[in-house]
């Protein structure tokens, strides 16, 4: 993690030999001495971010020996780093990264088959696995949310779920377009994707696609589309088919009850960890994000890589300014470009919508101690960890390849997240900071302390404390913790916001284009 690592009692923290600022363990107050013999000139808060020697105008600031900004005036050592003194851009108000390509990233040691960690899980009859059981409801457009919304409270209120102890839960996945919008092109597409990515699940056993009938995007276009036949597991209708409300949610309750012995009959059984697929996310961050939370999930990404597994990284705005350390991992010159593409995608489309890549970080991320994207998106990198980078894929694509993908997404966790989960993700593993309420269904979410005070203060909400690595705690030994946890979470033992009741409200699909 750190080349000069200070002793775990010290309360400043230099991450690389070459940084030009250290981070603050406590609340440093003027004239406070740290261990590198700098005097602090302004107070420091927990978490931010101190100059370790003179920078001058325009000079770059680094951490991470990385380049997260420069100094928008000259900072005497000892001074707070922070937005007041610390811009995006250059001497020429911009940041280029020498976008250089592997000639073929070394694969890493993979764990022989009979050597693997191994689950229990739902094997599905195409061969994905399910760590989740759940029935989905999902709609083709905003009219029939309420209509999928009743159909799910009359299942899950009725107690009849009590004879089928395989049933997670009936969950509603609603959402707000469907029509108003062009029937072909990028946004059409993204919810295409999304729709059957979700059918199609492993961690649902069942599904129900309801439409209002009139609408954009039409059931029986999508069914054609992927050649969908309609099943015990899969079953669709319209309102203005079915003769209204009450005859629909009337219809879509039997067809629940009909599919509840089918999914119910799945078993978990024995497999190993190739089948896993993991989402990885970030929210909330702060200053300790890619100290510790960041970098332990990329150990465990590391050794679910190495088991054969798949481990996705996302949100794209939040890799601007790291990308050039991914292109370094490409399995190939193409795998590469493809990421560049989806960044000067994003580029064009904040210009066109009059922002900039750097309106991201949050209010609470600066709070935290994150001044620039570029220094947030280095730390939210490491959630990927170190192996080779094997395929890039666009937003709610089928992710067919394994090891370490990145997939397009927003910065925003639930529609992030929810591109994941149309990929095919079962598991999905979500850091933070400031403190996130967040859960997924159906996956299951574990959440990671960034910092000991904030996992103190929301313990009911998190599921392991990655705050002590400040404190001694190694990665290796905390990126190992994490992945012991998802074996047994995805066994079936219960997140922190699966215990709350989280996730029926989190599947946010993209939204790409006019609404018309």
């Amino acid at each position: 993690m750190s080349e000069t690592m200070i002793r775990p009692e010290a309360r400043t923290l230099v991450l690389n030999s070459a940084d030009n600022i250290g981070v603050a363990l406590s609340n440093l107050d003027v004239g406070a001495q740290t261990p590198q013999g700098v005097a602090i000139v302004r107070r420091v808060p927990k978490g931010h971010k101190f100059a370790l020697r003179a920078i001058m105008p325009g000079e770059a600031i680094v951490k991470f020996g990385q380049i997260i900004g420069f100094a928008t005036e000259a900072i005497p050592p000892g001074d707070w780093v922070h937005e007041h003194n610390c811009g995006m851009g250059g001497a020429d108000g911009t940041l280029k990264h020498d976008y250089a390509f592997s000639e073929g990233a070394v694969a890493p040691e993979m764990i022989p088959l009979e050597q693997r960690a191994m689950f229990q899980g739902y094997r599905r009859a195409n061969g994905k696995v399910g760590t989740r059981n759940f029935i989905g409801i999902l709609t083709s457009v905003n009219c029939s949310a309420t209509v999928a919304k009743f159909v799910a409270d009359a299942v899950n209120r009725s107690g009849i779920l009590d004879d089928y102890p395989e049933i997670d839960g009936v969950v509603p996945f609603v959402h707000g377009t469907g029509c108003g919008m062009e029937s072909r092109g990028e946004g059409f597409d993204i919810l295409k994707r999304t729709q059957w990515g979700y059918t199609s699940n492993p961690n649902l056993g069942a599904a129900l696609l309801v439409g209002l009938g009139c609408e954009v995007f039409q059931i029986g276009r999508m069914k054609e589309m992927y050649g969908i036949s309609e099943g015990e597991t899969f079953q669709t209708m319209t309102i203005q088919e079915r003769g209204g409300t009450k005859r629909m949610i009337e219809w879509g309750v039997e067809k629940v009850k009909e599919m509840l012995p089918v999914a119910a009959a799945a078993r978990r059984e024995t497999v190993d960890a190739s089948h896993l697929t993991l989402a990885l996310q970030c929210g909330g961050s702060d200053g300790y994000s890619g100290i510790t939370a960041n970098p332990a999930l990329g150990y465990a990404a590391d050794i679910l890589v190495r088991n054969g597994g798949t481990a996705i990284l996302s949100e794209t705005p939040e890799i601007y300014g790291a990308e050039h350390l991914l292109t370094r991992r490409a399995v190939s010159r193409e795998v590469g470009e493809k990421l560049i593409s989806r960044i000067h995608w994003w580029e064009d489309y904040t210009q066109r919508n009059h922002g900039e890549m750097n309106n991201n970080p949050s209010p609470g991320n600066k709070l935290g101690g994150l001044t620039t994207i570029l220094e947030k998106s280095l730390g939210a990198a490491a959630k990927g960890g170190t192996t080779p980078l094997t395929a890039v894929y666009e937003y709610a694509e089928p992710v067919t390849e394994k090891g370490f993908v990145f997939m397009d997404t927003p910065g925003f966790d639930p529609v992030s997240a929810t591109g994941q989960v149309a990929g095919g993700a079962n598991l999905l593993a979500f850091t933070t900071g400031r403190g996130s309420a967040y859960g997924c269904k159906p996956v299951p979410s574990m959440k990671l302390a960034t910092n000991s005070d904030m996992y103190a203060r929301m313990t009911d909400d998190m599921d392991i404390n990655c705050g002590d690595i400040v404190e001694g705690v190694s990665i290796e030994e905390k990126g190992q913790q994490i992945f012991d946890m998802l074996i047994e979470i995805a066994s079936g033992k219960r997140t922190k916001s699966e215990e709350l009741g989280y996730g029926d409200n989190e599947f946010v699909p993209w939204q790409v284009g006019a609404t018309m």
